[in-house]
């Protein structure tokens, strides 16, 4: 790989900001100096930050399938995703595929395999900017979760597993009349078929949801596999992932939740989206208040990848008290921490040289060049 240096850069450390350089050395980082150097690529005093880590993002499926009942090419798919992903200085992805079949998509096996098997057959070729790896998004009222789960889990890209229940009702949605609004609107289906289709998802999570996670928790923790809950809204949903061994809250609903997750150890994560926007679109608990009361340890962009680089840039503004560098944690160090990549995640001699330029332009954080690895990527 060689050697690369960066000079004249306002590099971004795990806990403080200095002016220097960076040298890599195969892609490694072998040096981190102070003041003026003269050797290598002249950042022109732009910031210099650790590429950004990923753990939730729904952007490949929502290439996949850009309206209802239309999907695309997985493989280019993946490389549009791929694109956006790398130019939003994100240099390592968990691509989210959701895995157990619901009442609307009963070949979700099908199209699961098809996004796994691109992103295994592009890395194996080297083929992508970004280093991408798989969170399965488990649904556990699906009848074939567990059948699902068996068939992607065991391979090295396989790195996070979501515990989920989007029954109406329950967690994300408690409101029934919240979830009867949302499901008309994105299906655009009738009153009485949104009633039929209310009862069928509370009877499959009576029949499914406890079984199923008992086993998925159990496997994953057999094969030492990241978990995280997800949409946690109450006490007992805390009490129930600590007993499972979860790492991760997922965009935790309540102050109560996050509160409960985060004294009991537990990474908490919400949607840069959330940060950008100010609120919630579910209209549950803002990712700043959380922030705000020392509450939150990492952002995911969700489904907007630049969210995640204008959330850290943001925050510092909104957030008395909070740097740059702990902005920056929440989109580097602490997901990197969180699903076990102790190689990434912050500019240090004998990390990943996975790197970001960024300059600021009209108050917004513009990607100027990423590396991965030393290699220029973006």
């Amino acid at each position: 790989m060689g050697v690369t240096n960066f000079h004249n850069a306002r590099v971004v450390l795990a806990g403080e900001m200095i002016e220097g350089s960076v040298a890599v050395r195969d892609g490694i980082i072998a040096a981190i100096e102070t003041g003026p150097a003269q050797a290598g690529e002249d950042l022109d005093g732009d910031y210099l930050i650790p590429g950004l880590v990923e753990l939730h993002t729904d952007h490949l499926e929502n290439h996949y399938r850009p309206r209802p009942g239309v999907f695309w090419d997985a493989m280019a798919s993946l490389h549009a995703h791929d694109v956006q992903i790398a130019g939003s200085g994100i240099t390592t992805v968990f691509d989210a595929v959701r895995i157990g079949s619901d009442l609307d998509m009963p070949e979700m096996l099908q199209h699961a395999g098809r996004l796994v098997d691109a992103v295994r057959d592009a890395r194996a070729k080297d083929w992508l900017r970004a280093d991408h790896l798989i969170h399965l998004r488990c649904e556990l009222p699906s009848a074939d979760v567990i059948e699902h789960f068996e068939s992607f889990a065991e391979h090295p890209t396989t790195r996070l597993v979501s515990l989920m229940d989007h029954t109406p009702g329950q967690r994300q949605f408690t409101s029934m009349e919240t979830y009867k609004l949302f499901y008309k609107k994105q299906l655009g289906v009738t009153e009485e078929e949104v009633e039929r289709y209310l009862a069928a998802a509370l009877a499959q999570h009576e029949r499914y949801a406890a079984p199923n996670r008992r086993h998925l928790v159990d496997r994953a923790r057999a094969m030492g596999l990241a978990m995280a809950s997800h949409d946690d809204a109450t006490l007992a949903h805390v009490e129930e992932a600590v007993l499972d061994g979860v790492a991760i809250a997922e965009f935790p609903t309540t102050l109560e939740a996050a509160a409960a997750a985060h004294d009991a150890g537990l990474a908490i994560l919400m949607g840069a989206p959330n940060v950008v926007r100010g609120r919630s679109h579910s209209g549950n608990i803002s990712a700043t208040d959380l922030v705000r009361a020392g509450l939150l340890d990492i952002l995911s962009s969700d489904y907007v990848p630049f969210a995640l680089l204008q959330a850290a840039f943001m925050l510092p503004e909104r957030v008395d008290g909070l740097s740059l560098p702990q902005a920056l944690a929440t989109v580097t160090r602490n997901p990197a921490r969180a699903a076990g990549l102790d190689d990434r995640g912050e500019i240090a001699i004998g990390k990943r040289a996975d790197l970001v330029r960024v300059q600021m332009i009209g108050g917004m954080p513009v990607v100027r060049g990423v590396w991965r690895q030393g290699n220029r990527v973006s």
